[in-house]
């Protein structure tokens, strides 16, 4: 049996930090982003939202994209104004434009293996928002989870595009990738259950007799049980769910050798 290829599947910005502690690991990796982030062709919402910063009393970033998309547009943080985030690579996006927790208030999930909109939500005295006014910063399609619960709580909820998310075409060059790591079983990494979605459209595309089996018999690894159950949903069945955070899909690709 051949080696078994670590087919990274992030947007290509967040995948190569990954691909390269994979291969530290001594494992073959190869880069297959199946979402492309692109920025608005129109940012002036974008920009005029951020302009009042500190007219709002929270502002929340759905993932790193949406944190890159307005630090384009921004010099600096506001200190009276606090951040929230779903994630670890959301807080380290923070982090590295000098947003820490000693510069502002800062809500994240506690528990990092279990980070997403609903852990965010249960972190967070909703009551304590009736009133304040919360900007949410996400790309231009996405759950309206947390719009609906902060509105619920009685917050006034601006959500702002910043960036738009798609799946690549499949191009001559992209088939001839996905069909040769559908050729065998491999460890595939999906932190997105738009991007499993999106994968599973290509392989039909490219090949609407054989190609479900073959992505059926793929090993994938997943953070988050939502996207686990995407994945149930497709048919597959080899499945390693790990929590949130590039340790913890590190240690799960560290145990598959």
């Amino acid at each position: 049996m051949p080696e078994r290829t670590v087919v990274v599947t992030r947007p290509r910005a967040q995948a190569d930090s990954l691909a390269q502690a994979i291969t530290a690991l001594g494992r073959r990796v190869a880069v297959l982003p199946l979402l492309e982030i692109a920025p608005l062709e129109d940012t002036s919402a974008l920009r005029a939202a951020l302009q009042r910063l500190p007219s709002y009393d929270l502002i929340a970033f759905v993932s790193p994209n949406a944190v890159e998309a307005a630090f384009a547009h921004l010099d600096g943080w506001p200190p009276a104004v606090a951040a929230a985030v779903v994630g670890e690579g959301s807080r380290l996006a923070l982090a590295r434009h000098g947003v820490t927790p000693d510069v502002c208030t800062i809500h994240c999930p506690p528990d990092q293996a279990n980070s997403d909109s609903e852990a965010l939500l249960a972190s967070l005295d909703l009551a304590g928002f009736a009133g304040k006014r919360v900007l949410i910063v996400r790309g231009e399609s996405g759950r309206e989870l947390m719009a609906d619960a902060l509105r619920t709580a009685g917050a006034q909820v601006v959500p702002v595009a910043a960036y738009r998310r798609s799946v690549p075409r499949l191009d001559a060059a992209l088939a001839s990738q996905l069909g040769s790591l559908l050729a065998q079983p491999n460890d595939w990494i999906i932190t997105s259950s738009e991007a499993l979605r999106g994968l599973d459209a290509l392989v039909r595309e490219l090949d609407p007799v054989d190609g479900p089996a073959r992505l059926r018999a793929q090993h994938l690894i997943v953070p988050h049980r939502r996207i686990a159950e995407t994945a149930r949903a497709l048919g597959c069945s080899r499945i390693t769910l790990t929590g949130s955070g590039d340790a913890r899909l590190l240690a799960a690709i560290q145990s598959q050798e």
